[in-house]
């Protein structure tokens, strides 16, 4: 059984203007993958999060920046479609066989 996600590839450097694809797989089982960047000396940014192939919800940064895709029997991806310098940082992928429903008063 697999236990881990695999990310691909281990280390990319891009110049500006750029794109630059990054591949998840998922633990075998899982429906659900989530994308994550980490900047230097920052704290975790969430940046998408996937429900089978379908986006759930993506942040401002993901929607103006990126894109992402999640098929079937395929690995997930996410590409920033035009690289800048602040686009430097480690983009973490994690995956989850459920959530827990968030539910915000008013």
């Amino acid at each position: 059984m697999d236990t881990e996600v695999i990310q691909s590839p281990g280390h990319l450097v891009k110049g500006r203007g750029q794109k630059a694809k990054m591949d998840c797989v998922p633990i075998k089982g899982h429906i659900n993958v989530y994308w994550y960047r980490r900047k230097l000396e920052e704290a975790l940014e969430f940046l998408v999060y996937f429900q089978k192939q379908d986006i759930v919800e993506g942040t401002e940064v993901f929607k103006e920046r990126f894109s992402a895709e999640c098929r079937q029997n395929s690995p997930c991806s996410l590409e920033i479609n035009s690289t800048k310098a602040a686009d430097a940082a480690l983009y973490f992928c994690a995956s989850s066989q459920s959530t827990v429903l968030r539910v915000s008063s008013s």
